[in-house]
């Protein structure tokens, strides 16, 4: 899976752009990006990857620019797959791309017939030879086309067929491997057939080797696999066909022809079907009430005016971390990025996309799949590009692990491993070992272990005979902390493995990945076995099939360790026993007897009629009722009356995001134990909010709510002392000025201590005062409503006015305690551009929060953060141009 985007490099240069109002609202029209990579992959391809902030969601967008102006021998995009539904990934590694040529990437591509053949809906063509047709009933379909020089456009595709009878009648092909057979007419099949088995015939067919009748025609014959090579399976549909088809003898002479037509311009070299047109004419299109018009994973692909600039996108959804665009929002984005044109392909769990990288024999996935893995699907797009020289031009330098943040950082006294991918002057694949040095604050030895030795920056250098590669790495105060990336691991079953990394902080709250060989492990190794995976993470996996138990990770250097709880086997923890079936409310519920006691009724009503929405009953509980953190499916027992009925359970995520669990239909009677996997994505802990049944009419009776759960305990508690900004009152008085947080005081009363208070009502607009600017942050809102864009436009601002203020040496970000309005990526988000603010300018940061339930003093990114009790009178000594740490706290 991709590793976080980091943040710009300097924060500073686009503040300060912000300074303009014209030019921020240019960039804020519908949200911020909030993070971006970029990496060449070849001449004429680059991936571009970046995260948004929308006022109601979070995105994650990838997007492959490709470059087709060098003709015939340069960067081409060509259509991929079409030997049945299998993954890109897999399609791509047989893609044959030709003497002297490779493969860079590759996005999924048409819509396909996902319940029935699985075969595209759009036409498909390679090498300029039809492959597929559209689905019967349309004359043409919209395509993206790619011509022998690589210029790409937007088309209308069709077919021109006919089957040519003995005594010369001609007659017109109605499909050609097409996902479905026409009505009426004749359709042929033959080796190229992209699906998995066949349509269903509906009607004879005959076999065709080299132009005849192979045998006589047979009726209804039973769905396969594609046909031989050579071989073309002749269908038909209707009367007249199926009487002709049926007098067919062997030996008969039968010619199929076929091929692909447009609406307009030459038959292109390439082409995938989509759907809708997203951008036309330089003009994005709107979508708003079609059926298809929402929030989702998507797929697209853009072109220039004159289609030499070809954009292949995936927007991730149906995620807490990336929510999905509606078409209308993915054409005004494709039409941001530049597209004349563009079409809408596959989306959903089909989005997929893959990039290589410098040096890299195959490309990798990019993004994240809604379905947690990728889907199998019939077809999608692949660039390919010449191959190079194979002449080491230059290394490709990275951490093992990844390239995000955690991973360009060392703790003092730690080491990172490096490694080193030869590439030519391509960017193609090249052989050869390079030698290792480092300057700055640490050395490399020659396996390519970096040992960080002082805290300040470093580059470290792969070199060979006149070649180098060159990597920058950040080295950190030793490590104070230590943390797990996951505090609980529950495994359902002996064999199974699941993984954590070690994250260590210095005394400022700096984090740096701790690899395996910094650790001293500890734990029953007659019930686990704990492996580094490789990439600089551990596996864990369990030798029982049934036990609890608890590793600890100690910094060999420092001694700072951390916990963390192992379980095995899965145990039926209770949710809802269902005993207050009358306290739950909805459309069709009642009370019933259940398995045991009392039960939850659910009765369906018959189907309203068109256009109205179908049946359905629901039920929602009291309150929410929590689940297991670590569930790994939720099971229910159901008295079926045979109808039909479809139970479901709802879920809500962390994030408030709904989820539901897709119940079997009821065929059966009496009752009988049902169970629904949770899918790996959404944000834990999750929360049942309610049961319902939809579909068939029926009546159907819920009873006993279970999790099925691994038992590993509770995770463990962590303990840390306090940070030394709190002080007591002579520490806080030895500060130039004092400030308070707490309680209003009526405006007649004297602050003796303190040139003012912040309150909870947080009233008071942004303001410098002696070298600090105050930014109060509304916190009323919440993130995905919009709250989340409008603070981190505010910070933006601040942000700007106080890297260009020489008077200025802090900003203090001051928010009201609001846990459920502020989502853990703001928090992040905030904290990370504190902490670049802090690194790109030399001045200084905190967080101050108002009325949370406790006091608490840290420190994240070399960012204070500070929590004032709700009710007490919190004072704060300042000194923002101080040499160590300018804030003193003392608690009220």
């Amino acid at each position: 899976m991709p590793t976080p985007r980091p943040l710009l490099p300097v924060l500073l240069a686009w503040a300060l752009a912000l300074s303009s109002p014209a030019a921020a609202a240019a960039a804020d029209d519908t949200g911020i990006e909030t993070a971006r990579t970029a990496r060449q992959i070849a001449p004429g391809v680059r991936l571009e990857s970046y995260d948004r902030l929308e006022s109601d969601r979070w995105l994650r967008i990838d997007e492959l620019v490709v470059d087709t102006s060098g003709g015939t021998g340069g960067v081409r995009v060509e259509y991929l797959g079409g030997d049945g539904p299998e993954t890109v990934a897999e399609a791509a590694a047989r893609h044959r791309a030709g003497p002297g040529r490779r493969v860079l990437g590759a996005v999924n591509g048409d819509f396909f017939d996902v319940r029935g053949s699985r075969a595209p809906l759009g036409p498909g063509l390679r090498d300029g030879r039809l492959l597929h047709s559209p689905a019967p009933g349309t004359a043409s379909a919209p395509a993206v086309g790619f011509g022998p020089d690589g210029r790409g456009r937007i088309l209308r595709l069709g077919l021109a067929g006919s089957v040519t009878l003995p005594g010369g009648r001609v007659r017109p092909l109605a499909g050609f491997n097409a996902a479905r057979p026409p009505a009426e007419g004749f359709a042929a099949y033959t080796a190229d057939w992209p699906g998995a088995a066949l349509p269903d015939p509906g009607g004879p067919a005959v076999e065709l080797r080299g132009g005849r009748v192979a045998a006589a025609p047979v009726r209804e014959p039973a769905r396969r696999a594609r046909p031989a090579p050579g071989t073309t399976l002749l269908l038909a549909r209707g009367a007249t066909a199926t009487a002709e088809l049926a007098a067919l003898r062997p030996g008969d002479a039968v010619a199929v022809a076929a091929r692909p037509v447009t609406g307009a311009g030459p038959v292109p070299w390439a082409a995938v079907g989509g759907r809708e047109a997203l951008v036309v004419a330089g003009v994005p299109q709107d979508h708003d009430g079609e059926p298809n018009d929402t929030a989702a994973p998507r797929t697209a692909v853009g072109f220039s005016r004159d289609g030499r600039q070809v954009r292949l996108v995936a927007v991730d959804g149906r995620q807490r971390d990336s929510g999905g665009l509606t078409l209308t929002g993915l054409g005004r984005m494709m039409h941001r990025l530049g597209a004349y044109e563009a079409l809408n392909l596959d989306g959903g769990g089909s989005t997929t996309l893959l990039a290589g990288a410098a040096g890299a024999t195959a490309p990798v996935l990019e993004n994240t799949p809604s379905d947690g893995t990728p889907r199998p699907v019939p077809n999608g797009l692949v660039i390919t590009a010449p191959a190079g020289s194979g002449r080491l031009a230059g290394y490709r330098v990275e951490p093992l692990g990844g390239a995000g943040p955690d991973f360009g950082r060392v703790l003092r006294g730690l080491t990172r491993t490096l490694t080193a991918t030869g590439h030519d002057a391509a960017l193609g694949p090249a052989p050869g070992a390079p030698s290792w040095s480092a300057a700055g604050g640490g050395s490399v030895d020659p396996a390519g272990v970096f040992h960080a030795l002082r805290p300040g920056s470093a580059t470290a250098y792969a070199r060979r005979i006149g070649v180098e590669g060159a990597l920058p790495l950040d080295v950190l105060g030793p490590p104070a902390r230590l943390r797990p990336t996951r505090d609980r691991i529950g495994l359902a079953e002996r064999g199974e493995s699941a993984g954590f990394r070690l994250v260590g902080y210095d005394a400022q709250g700096a984090a740096a990945a701790v690899e395996p060989r910094d650790v001293t492990l500890r734990f029953d190794r007659s019930r686990w076995n704990v492996t580094g995976d490789g990439r600089g993470g551990f596996t864990v996996s369990a030798r029982t099939a049934r036990a609890t138990g608890m590793l600890r990770a100690t910094v060999n250097a420092t001694g700072a360790s951390a916990e963390l709880a192992l379980g095995v086997g899965l145990e039926a923890l209770p949710v809802a026993a269902l005993e207050d079936a009358a306290r739950w409310t909805g459309p069709g519920a009642a009370e019933a007897e259940g398995r045991s006691s009392r039960g939850l009724a659910l009765s369906v009503p018959a189907p309203a009629p068109a256009p109205l929405a179908g049946s359905a009953a629901s039920a929602a509980p009291p309150r929410p009722v929590p689940l297991p953190e670590l569930a790994r499916s939720v099971s229910l027992w159901v008295a079926g009356d045979g109808s039909g009925a479809r139970p479901d359970v709802r879920l809500a995520d962390a994030g408030g995001a709904a989820l539901t669990l897709r119940g079997p239909a009821v065929d059966w009677t009496g009752w009988r134990r049902i169970t629904l996997p949770l899918p790996p994505l959404p944000e834990r802990p999750l929360t049942l909010t309610g049961l319902s049944a939809s579909g068939a009419r029926g009546r159907l009776v819920l009873d006993a709510v279970a999790a099925e759960t691994p038992p590993t305990g509770p995770a463990p508690a962590y303990r840390t002392r306090p940070d030394p900004v709190v002080a007591g009152a002579a520490g806080v008085r030895a500060r130039p000025w004092r400030f308070a947080v707490g309680p209003a005081v009526p405006a007649s009363a004297r602050n003796p201590d303190a040139d003012f208070v912040l309150t909870g009502a947080m009233e008071r607009p942004a303001f410098t005062h002696r070298g600090v600017r105050f930014l109060p942050l509304d916190t009323g809102r919440a993130t995905l409503d919009g709250g989340g864009l409008g603070r981190m436009r505010s910070l933006r601002a601040a942000l700007a006015a106080a890297a260009r203020e020489p008077g200025t040496g802090a900003l203090a970000v001051v928010r009201q305690y609001a846990p459920r309005a502020v989502d853990r990526k703001e928090a992040a988000l905030l904290t990370r551009y504190l902490g670049e603010f802090r690194r790109t300018t030399g001045k200084r940061a905190a967080v101050i929060t108002v009325g949370a339930p406790r006091f608490t003093a840290g420190r994240s990114e070399g960012v204070l953060e500070v929590s004032a009790r709700r009710g007490g009178r919190t004072l704060f000594g300042a000194d923002a141009f101080a040499a160590g740490d300018w804030l003193s706290v003392r608690p009220g």
